[in-house]
């Protein structure tokens, strides 16, 4: 449906993906846009992420195109047996089931690996091995123990990041280490399982907080407390009440930005001339910015900040990202439709992966699926007799 299929790298790869929510599949996502085949196993029913509400509502369409369903019921035993005979005719597998969900059904990694020497395993779990591996966790509880809601709210209110970072991310990171495994496999002729984590991942995102502390010993403070390594680098409230984002961290951006504010005494103020001496003036210095922006239209202000190459950014919501112009001009944005809900058949826009390959963007080719609108072709493809699968659909055994 949208940009090109010529370059991606991993055409040719079977994936089957077992994994509901966000963190599984974001990584079978990855690996679709990048040319990967991924067909997604899921309950007769339909996965239940089809039939969220609220904040939930887009997790489903997001995290699903590109790719094939399978409708299948694993709790019987020719449903078992099916995915296994997929798992095994696979080049990678994609769960995000709690520990130990799929050793009961027989489809861990170590039922498929002494058959399938070369498959790529790739588990999302809430914790890697280790005392917390049996926990439930959902993105919001690793970010209250992982120190990132703390770093988010202010002192004493910690907040969620407002997307679903850890479970995104952990999808990327299992993308990450299939595509390695890959190389891996290209050289040594063996699979290997992968795993990725929530709460591994929360800790990345604020390791940089980490090693702020082991320097400078000092409690670290959340993100709206902070002391702040530039002067100038907030959010102001500006005419009718609009607000933008202004930056100025460098001491040439600094001349520039005073240029644009007509504050030629701030320009040549001895005590303001580095960015350090800014930050200390801060309590003084930001009243007084505020105070002169108040007069300031921001569209007015957005096309000066752009004239003059500074850092600034309009405060958006999502929903004005459909009308963004670079998104727009670029192709960042594709078409695909809706496969249930209330707006199901209709066609939306989505965001695609965030990269090029030979200079294009990779598209949407399928959008995402009904459930089960592949079940028949994906096991003739594969190898059953038109014959068997229509004895599978008429004992429930898929849809």
């Amino acid at each position: 449906m949208s940009g090109a299929t010529s370059a991606l790298p991993l055409r040719g790869l079977r994936v089957i993906e077992m994994s509901h929510m966000v963190m599984g599949p974001a990584c079978g996502m990855i690996l679709a846009d990048l040319g990967a085949e991924v067909i997604k196993i899921e309950p007769l029913g339909g996965d239940r992420t089809r039939q969220l509400l609220g904040a939930g509502a887009g997790f489903f369409p997001l995290f699903n195109r590109n790719k094939k369903s399978l409708a299948l019921d694993l709790h019987q035993p020719q449903g078992r047996a099916v995915a296994r005979r997929l798992c095994l005719g696979a080049d990678v597998v994609v769960e995000n089931f709690k520990s130990g969900a799929l050793a009961k059904l027989g489809l861990a990694y170590e039922d498929l690996a002494p058959d399938h020497k070369k498959l790529i395993y790739v588990s999302h779990k809430g914790f890697l091995p280790g005392p917390y591996q049996n926990r439930l966790a959902l993105d919001e509880v690793v970010q209250m123990m992982g120190g990132l809601a703390f770093m988010t709210g202010r002192p004493g209110d910690p907040l969620r990041a407002g997307a679903s970072v850890n479970d995104i991310m952990g999808g990327m990171f299992g993308a990450i280490g299939v595509m390695a495994a890959l190389v891996q496999r290209g050289i040594s002729g063996q699979g290997m399982e992968v795993q990725s984590a929530l709460y591994e991942n929360n800790v990345f995102l604020v390791g940089q907080h980490m090693l702020q502390h082991a320097i400078l010993q000092k409690p670290v403070a959340p993100m709206p407390a902070r002391v702040s390594p530039w002067a100038i680098y907030d959010v102001f409230t500006v005419k009718d009440g609009e607000q933008i984002f202004l930056a100025a961290v460098s001491d040439a951006q600094w001349l520039l930005f005073c240029d644009v504010l007509g504050l030629p005494d701030l320009k040549t103020e001895p005590s303001l001339a580095t960015n350090n001496q800014r930050v200390l003036a801060r309590p003084t210095l930001m009243p007084r910015l505020r105070a002169h922006l108040e007069t300031f239209e921001v569209q007015a202000l957005a096309r000066a900040m752009e004239r003059a190459g500074l850092p600034y950014a309009p405060i958006r919501s999502p929903e004005d990202l459909f009308e963004d112009p670079h998104l727009l001009a670029t192709g960042g944005l594709a078409p695909m439709q809706l496969p249930d809900g209330p707006r199901a058949g209709q066609e939306v826009l989505a965001p695609l992966v965030p990269i090029t390959l030979a200079g294009q963007r990779p598209g949407i080719v399928l959008s995402p699926p009904r459930c089960g609108e592949h079940s028949r072709q994906v096991l003739l493809d594969a190898g059953w007799s038109a014959q068997e699968v229509d004895h599978l659909l008429d004992a429930g055994v898929m849809a």
